[in-house]
């Protein structure tokens, strides 16, 4: 292996030929870059705090749509091509809670398409005498997740509009259902399911199908709630959040539909340990109240879930948004793993774009790759040229903001090629930076005979092969354009 020298040796020369090698096991498998391609790399979290707790993360044609506790009226929603584009990408707000005298605290939205169109289940706490917290539904005018939303009602979960939160969908055996966390008469807080005869109506009060009963169900306090489906060759799963969120034992346990009534509880066994908790050594703890969702591709499951960084935060504002990609045992139930640690830089989900093609750009001068230099994942990473190989350090994803410009992000990072400092004198240098769609990550791509000059939209300065350097390591800059070899590059 001849790239030890690359970036020094250590650590971080050890990271790169372990990369390399992974990358040679995958093309033994596929010479085709293009199959089940993963997205630019990201780490956790994806969405930071405070708006990021109790997230509901769905893909549709291939966009990431997701919302989550706001603890206000608002509910916001974030989209993105891609994970890593979640991060920096804009709130919209998408619906104020003010029907039915719903105010202030808005939490636990979940988001789910039934037919053609979507809808939105949230949580609410009313005004001081207006009742118990309950669960509200609006409705899409249009098969888009981003709506807009028209408000359908609350829906009558319990006795008396009893308290009932934490709702989402189940479509079982051509029928759809509506479960929730409700408090049972003997005290403990649980999952209740309801039959829907519409998206937007239960047509009856929900029966109680689990019970905080088991020793890990009752750190902090006994809780059922926050439950999910997940399905898969026929069978029917129900995940849920157990023990107290306030606590860092806050857990994933799991249902699974034998057949039956689905309203009886006797159709339903529940499985005697949890399948995901807190993990100390990585630095992860309380993670739950989650979603799943799947890739572009449709071949992979990921898990969207809140976690804290230390045992003592509690369940309020500082609980952040993470996911990963599960997996599923040989008995034919999902393998969640344990939550990985904010520093793990994980691939993107299979089939993701950007929102346009993964490129590599090579110098015509140098026959150089334009890389993310020391696999650095942070704002403010190093860009430079190396001697191109297969690795997600040297994919780029071109995504048009039009008028022929183009945001250019890296597939290990999931950071964009930016202007640094907004330079406009020949020599600016380049960086990778969080994605933001502003002009300084705008460029302009021109092809002529097979080369292609890129131009940043602020500083109107080329991309150049800084010195021309031909030795791998060749730092980048910005230049005055004059189309020489040096600011001419192989994209694709």
């Amino acid at each position: 292996m001849m790239l030890a020298h690359r970036r020094g040796a250590g650590p971080r020369a050890l990271s790169l030929v372990v990369a390399l090698v992974a990358a040679l096991s995958v093309v033994l498998v596929s010479q085709d870059r293009a199959d089940a391609a993963p997205g630019p790399s990201f780490t956790n979290p994806v969405v930071p705090a405070p708006n990021s707790a109790d997230p509901t993360l769905v893909q549709h044609n291939g966009q990431y749509y997701y919302v989550a506790t706001t603890w206000t009226s608002d509910i916001l929603m974030r989209r993105s091509s891609t994970i890593a584009g979640l991060r920096s990408a804009p709130e919209t707000r998408i619906f104020t809670a003010t029907q039915n005298e719903g105010c202030c605290t808005m939490w636990a939205p979940h988001l789910e398409q039934i037919g053609t169109r979507w809808y939105l289940y949230y949580s609410v706490e009313p005004r001081s005498g207006y009742g118990s917290r309950r669960t509200h539904v609006l409705e899409s005018a249009a098969n888009d997740p981003a709506g807009p939303y028209t408000y359908r009602g609350v829906l009558n979960l319990m006795p008396n509009n009893g308290w009932a939160i934490d709702g989402a969908v189940l479509k079982l055996n051509g029928a759809l259902y509506f479960h929730y966390s409700a408090f049972h008469a003997d005290g403990l807080q649980s999952i209740y399911i309801a039959p829907m005869s519409s998206p937007t109506t239960v047509s009856t009060h929900g029966t109680r199908i689990s019970a905080p009963t088991l020793a890990w169900e009752r750190q902090g306090q006994p809780v059922n709630e926050g439950s999910f489906a997940l399905q898969r060759g026929g069978r029917t799963f129900l995940t849920y959040s157990a023990s107290f969120c306030g606590t860092a034992d806050y857990k994933l346990g799991m249902l699974e539909y034998r057949g039956g009534d689905p309203l009886a509880q006797s159709s339903w066994t529940k499985f005697a340990n949890p399948i995901f908790q807190r993990n100390d050594a990585a630095g992860v703890y309380g993670p739950g109240h989650h979603s799943f969702f799947t890739s572009p591709d449709g071949t992979e499951t990921w898990i969207a879930y809140h976690a804290n960084d230390s045992a003592s935060q509690g369940c309020g504002k500082t609980r952040t948004t993470r996911v990963q990609k599960i997996s599923w045992n040989a008995d034919g139930t999902p393998n969640l793993g344990v939550p990985v640690s904010t520093s793990t830089v994980l691939p993107g989900p299979s089939g993701e774009t950007g929102g346009g093609p993964r490129v590599r750009i090579r110098n015509e001068h140098s026959t150089l790759c334009l890389d993310d230099y020391n696999l650095v994942t942070t704002p403010g990473a190093e860009v430079r040229q190396w001697t191109c190989n297969n690795l997600a350090v040297q994919d780029w994803y071109l995504t048009p903001v039009g008028n022929g410009y183009y945001t250019v992000a890296n597939g290990h990072s999931g950071l964009c090629l930016d202007n640094k400092d907004w330079g406009t004198a020949a020599g600016s240098p380049v960086q990778q930076w969080t994605c933001n769609g502003l002009a300084v990550q705008q460029w302009r791509l021109t092809t002529t005979n097979g080369t292609t000059t890129l131009v940043n939209r602020h500083s109107g300065l080329c991309l150049d092969n800084k010195d021309w350097g031909t030795a791998a390591g060749s730092p980048v800059q910005q230049w005055t354009c004059n189309g020489l070899a040096v600011q001419r590059w192989v994209v694709g």
